[in-house]
């Protein structure tokens, strides 16, 4: 079974590699695609946050890489599956990032935090709802934290 996506926009920034740390200091635009109406964006400014699906064109595929493997090659953390991380080489590449959104002009708008690279495609583009985020405390992996404190 074969699907097929478009990109709807393209991520521009000042990021030629898709480095592992320090992206809240990235400044992005998200740019529609020419075949994409303004009008896709009308009433999106009335939102902080929007969640943006991207395609990691400039990662590699799981498989034919490894399924699981310690974050980012540290011995420290355990072996854990693909799917208990959030690395950029995912089976299909699909990557998601909930950003701030700084300002929204007709075709574009500026965010900060979006760990993509330059060029990469915008799959979709969602606001952010008050009742669409996590609930109540999150339980997360030990080592997620300490992996956290400095990717942004």
């Amino acid at each position: 079974m074969d699907y097929t996506v478009r990109p709807v926009a393209y991520i521009r920034n000042e990021r030629s590699e898709a480095l592992d740390d320090h992206w809240d200091d990235v400044v992005s635009i998200v740019e529609l695609a020419q075949d994409v109406p303004s009008e896709a964006l009308a009433g999106l400014a009335e939102f902080s946050h929007v969640e943006i699906v991207f395609f990691a064109d400039w990662a590699e595929d799981v498989p034919p890489g490894p399924w699981h493997r310690h974050p980012r090659g540290n011995a420290n953390w355990p072996d854990v599956g693909v799917f208990a991380q959030r690395n950029k080489d995912r089976p299909n590449r699909l990557l998601l990032t909930t950003v701030a959104v700084d300002e929204y002009a007709e075709r574009s708008l500026r965010v900060r935090g979006l760990d993509g690279i330059d060029g990469t495609p915008v799959l979709d583009i969602k606001p952010v709802f008050r009742w669409s985020v996590p609930r109540g405390d999150l339980r997360v992996a030990k080592w997620s934290e300490e992996l956290g404190e400095s990717y942004f």
